[in-house]
């Protein structure tokens, strides 16, 4: 029920949900994308009375976390394809800002193609896969998860 409150709340104040991933970012040139998911963490539990319990479905970077779920949310949001996979109904966040969701099979495969190299997965290692990706493309580098993913999941790597 905190969810349905939280989004109640929200969109009591702002038209799209994009905006609880912008807080602290209106005045920064590029987006700092791990402190905006920090600072949405941080409000979506800014009302009162909260569970404690809730807290463990919201993932931060702050946590050593990859945020999967919310990156992979988010590359929904702001990219747009033409497969019918990623909406691109969000246009204040860019790809270029993006972090690439980084699950098992996507580590599994990007570590076989030298893209990752640290051993522990979490924020450093979903920023290390990124960073390697936006040498192939800067403004898109999330346009190969799907590629990675579905190499990982097929065991083709």
């Amino acid at each position: 029920l905190y969810f349905v409150s939280f989004f109640k709340h929200h969109y009591t104040h702002f038209e799209s949900l994009e905006d609880a991933f912008l807080v602290g970012q209106e005045n920064r040139e590029e987006v700092d994308l791990e402190m905006a998911l920090n600072a949405f963490k941080t409000y979506f539990f800014s009302l009162p009375d909260y569970p404690v319990r809730t807290r463990k479905h919201i993932s931060s970077p702050a946590q050593k976390s990859t945020v999967k779920r919310i990156n992979m949310f988010l590359r929904w949001m702001v990219r747009k394809d033409t497969k019918g996979v990623d909406f691109g109904i969000w246009h204040r966040l860019s790809p270029k800002d993006l972090i690439c969701p980084c699950d098992v099979h996507v580590e599994r495969v990007a570590r076989k193609f030298g893209l990752i190299t640290l051993d522990k997965v979490n924020w450093k290692t979903a920023q290390e896969l990124t960073a390697n990706l936006r040498i192939l493309d800067p403004l898109d580098p999330v346009k190969y998860d799907f590629a990675l993913f579905g190499l990982g999941v097929e065991g083709e790597m």
